[in-house]
Formats: structure tokens, sequence, C-alpha cells
């Protein structure tokens, strides 16, 4: 008896759901690196290209962890590949640290200062937090004026969750 066909296929993710959802994480993920490596670590050039190269190693980690995740919990009759399609479905994970990743690394390659470069890192990560709100919003008919706010709100819950990670590290 096959056992396969009784099995309920993997649900997929839809892309605009994979990019709102991995733009996010991203986002945060990017400003609590920035925050914690800014608190633990230099302001020198060199130390600014290291925490540029470190965000991009933490965000592949982060996007592998998450698609194997999915890998484990949609546990299913996959097909030899498929596994890999799911971790390359991480992608905006990845693709929304790189704007905090250039910043920093700017500033590891002199383009501007190595002091203080976190700040223009945060606002860069809730304005991307603000963006993915109000367009999620405009997407599900709001008006202009809610779908404002409802990009402020995010912005907000995203400087929260910033502010706490960086306050329990």
């Amino acid at each position: 008896m096959d056992d396969s066909t009784d099995a309920p296929e993997p649900r997929p993710h839809g892309t605009r759901e994979a990019v709102l959802f991995g733009g996010v994480y991203g986002a945060v993920l990017a400003s609590a690196m920035v925050a914690a490596l800014t608190e633990y670590g230099h302001s020198s050039q060199a130390s600014r290209r290291y925490d540029a190269l470190w965000l991009l190693v933490t965000a592949f980690a982060s996007a592998l962890a998450h698609g194997y995740a999915h890998y484990i919990a949609e546990r299913g009759p996959h097909r030899g590949w498929e596994i890999l399609r799911i971790l390359a479905d991480e992608w905006p994970l990845v693709a929304a640290v790189i704007p905090t990743v250039f910043i920093l690394a700017g500033a590891g390659w002199g383009w501007w200062s190595a002091s203080g470069v976190e700040y223009p890192a945060f606002v860069l990560n809730i304005l991307i937090l603000f963006v993915l709100g109000l367009v999620t919003a405009r997407r599900s008919a709001r008006s202009r004026p809610m779908a404002v706010l409802i990009g402020a709100g995010d912005a907000l819950l995203g400087v929260v969750v910033v502010v706490a990670n960086a306050l329990i590290h």
C-alpha cells in the first residue's frame, strides 16, 4: 500500500508572503544585529567591515534555518531537490539585510564615518518596515490614511522589537 498518496501536499508559500515575511524578518534582524555589534564592538573601519560580513553570514544562517524549519514542518512527499527550492525561497530575508550590509561596509571602506553608522542603519530598517506595512495595507484595500497608520504601527512595532532585543542582550 502506498502511503505517499494519502499525505497532503506541502502548502506552497506565495512570493508576496515570502517577500513580506523575509523583508520584515530581515529588517528586524539587521537592526538587532547592528545594535548588538555596536554595543559590544568597536567603531573602527575594520570593525565595520567585519560587522557587515557578520551580518551577511547571520542572514544566510537565518535563511537556512528558516527554510529548513519549513522543510521539517511540512514533512511530506518531497521530491529529491525540493529542499533546495524551499531553501531558495528564503531569499527575501537575505535581500532585506543587504542595504544594512552596504551601510556598514561603506563605513568600513571609508565612504562615511564608521562612528555612529548604526543610526542611519536603524532609520533605513524602520523605513523598510514602514514601507512593507504600507504596501501590505494598500494591497488589502485599506484607505491611504489607514495604510499610513498601519505602516507607522508596523515601524513602531519593529522599533519595540529591536529595543527589546538590545535590552535582553
